[in-house]
C-alpha cells in the first residue's frame, strides 16, 4: 500500500479521482483486460440479482466503449462488510468490463434523512473515512477510472443544472408516487417524514441524470428510485434509460435480520474489527444445519468470499473430512444440505477468510495517522436515523 503525508491524503478527498499505486491483490482487484463483448455483459451482469433491461445493456456495451456507472451511499457510521467488500468486488468488475464509475458520496442526503443527527461536519469525516476504507480494500483506483464526488460540492458549482431537473421530477409525479421511494432512504411510507425527507427520492432521481449515469449499479433497496428515472425518462422523451444493476442486499448475522444494520453491532462485521471480534461473531451468528436458505454465514460465502478468492478453503482434520476447496456455491450449498459440511467448520472457515479480506483494513488504520483518527472520531459518533 502506497503511504502519503496528510496533507496529500486531505488534498485526495476532493471530486477528483482518488488513487492507490499498489491495490491489495485478490481476484476482486484484477487488472483491466481485453474483454469480448460478451465477457463485459456476464462481468457486469453477475453484479445484480436483477437487471432492467438486459437488451439495453447489450446494446449499450457494443455502443459506448466506456459506459458511466453510479453507484451512492449516505455518510451514516462504520462500515460493515456488506458495504465495504461488496462494493469493492462490484466496482472492480465494473471498472475491468471498461466502464467509469462515479461513486456518489451523499452528504447533503445524510444531512437530510438525519444520519449523524444531520451535522454535515460529522458526515463529512464519515464519508472520508469511508474512502479509506475502500482505498485500503483494494478497490482498483488506478487510471482514472472511479471518481469520489461530493454531492454538495458538485451541486453547488453546477446549480443551474442540477435544480430545475429536482423540480420538474418533482413536478411531475404525485407526493404518493415520490413517498413509494421512501425505502431508499431505509424509510417506510408509514413512518412520519419530514418534507426533506420527502424531497430527497427528486433528488436522487435528478442525481442520475446530473451525472450522466448509463448505469445504476446500487442494493435492491435502491430500486424504485431507479425505476422512477427511467419513467421519467419517458415523461421527458428521453430515448436512452438508465440501465439498473440491482445487487443482492446481505442479511445480518442473526435470524430474521434482511440486512446489516449499523446501530445493531450484533448483527454487522465491519471493515476494521479486530480478528477475535470477527471470529465471536461468525461464532455467533445464525447458522442452522443442513440448511442454505435464509443462512447469513452461507450468504456471506456466496457474495463476498467465492467472488473474491474464487474458491472456499475449508480446512479439518481427516476424521472429520479432511480439507477442501469449494470452487462453486452450488458445490458446497450441496455438502452442507447433506450435512457433509458442519456449521462450525464452515464458520470457522468463513472467519478466516474474512479476516484475510479484512486484514490489509486493520494494518491501515493502524499504520496510516489521518485514517486513525478519522476511525477514532467516527467511532465517537452516534448512529442516528
Amino acid at each position: 500500500m502506497a503511504t502519503e503525508t496528510p496533507e496529500q491524503a486531505r488534498a485526495a478527498y476532493g471530486v477528483q479521482s482518488l488513487s492507490i499505486s499498489e491495490p491489495a491483490q485478490s481476484s476482486s482487484s484484477n487488472p483491466t483486460i481485453q474483454m469480448s463483448l460478451e465477457e463485459k455483459y456476464q462481468m457486469l451482469r453477475s453484479l445484480a440479482d436483477e437487471c432492467i433491461q438486459e437488451d439495453e445493456l447489450r446494446n449499450l456495451l457494443a455502443h459506448k466503449p466506456e459506459p458511466i456507472a453510479y453507484d451512492g451511499f449516505e455518510p451514516s457510521g462504520r462500515m460493515h462488510i456488506a458495504q465495504g467488500v461488496m462494493k469493492t468486488i462490484n466496482v472492480n468488475k465494473m471498472t475491468s468490463a471498461g466502464c467509469r464509475v462515479k461513486i456518489w458520496i451523499a452528504d447533503w442526503f445524510a444531512m437530510l434523512n438525519n444520519k449523524m443527527g444531520g451535522d454535515l461536519k460529522k458526515i463529512e469525516t464519515v464519508g472520508r473515512y469511508m474512502i479509506e476504507i475502500w482505498r485500503a480494500s483494494g478497490m482498483n483506483l488506478e487510471n482514472g477510472k472511479v471518481e469520489f464526488l461530493w454531492s454538495s460540492k458538485e451541486i453547488n458549482a453546477r446549480p443551474d443544472e442540477y435544480w430545475p431537473r429536482v423540480m420538474d421530477i418533482a413536478q411531475k409525479y404525485t407526493v404518493q408516487r415520490i413517498t413509494r421511494c421512501c425505502p431508499v432512504m431505509g424509510r417506510n411510507v408509514e413512518e412520519d417524514l419530514t418534507a426533506a425527507q420527502i424531497f430527497y427520492p427528486c433528488m436522487q432521481c435528478a442525481d442520475i441524470f446530473f451525472l450522466q449515469a448509463d448505469i445504476c449499479q446500487m442494493g435492491m433497496d435502491q430500486r424504485k428510485v431507479n425505476v422512477l428515472a427511467r419513467e421519467y425518462c419517458d415523461e421527458i422523451k428521453k430515448k436512452d434509460k438508465p440501465i439498473i444493476l440491482s445487487h443482492h442486499m446481505l442479511p445480518g448475522l442473526q435470524q430474521g435480520q434482511e440486512k446489516m444494520s449499523k446501530s445493531d453491532v450484533s448483527s454487522s462485521v465491519f471493515m476494521e474489527d479486530e480478528e477475535a471480534e470477527v471470529n465471536l461473531k461468525i461464532k455467533k451468528a445464525y447458522c442452522p444445519p443442513n440448511v442454505v436458505e435464509g443462512n447469513p454465514c452461507m450468504e456471506y460465502v456466496k457474495y463476498l468470499i467465492l467472488p473474491w478468492f474464487n474458491e472456499f478453503i475449508v480446512e479439518r482434520s481427516e476424521e472429520n473430512g479432511g480439507n477442501q476447496s469449494f470452487k462453486s456455491f452450488e458445490e458446497l450449498a450441496a455438502d452442507y444440505e447433506s450435512g457433509e459440511l458442519h456449521p462450525a467448520d464452515l464458520k470457522s472457515a468463513l472467519s478466516k477468510a474474512l479476516n484475510k479480506i479484512l486484514e490489509p483494513v486493520r494494518a491501515h488504520f493502524k499504520n496510516d495517522e489521518t485514517a486513525k483518527q478519522l476511525l477514532q472520531s467516527v467511532k465517537k459518533y452516534r448512529v442516528t436515523r
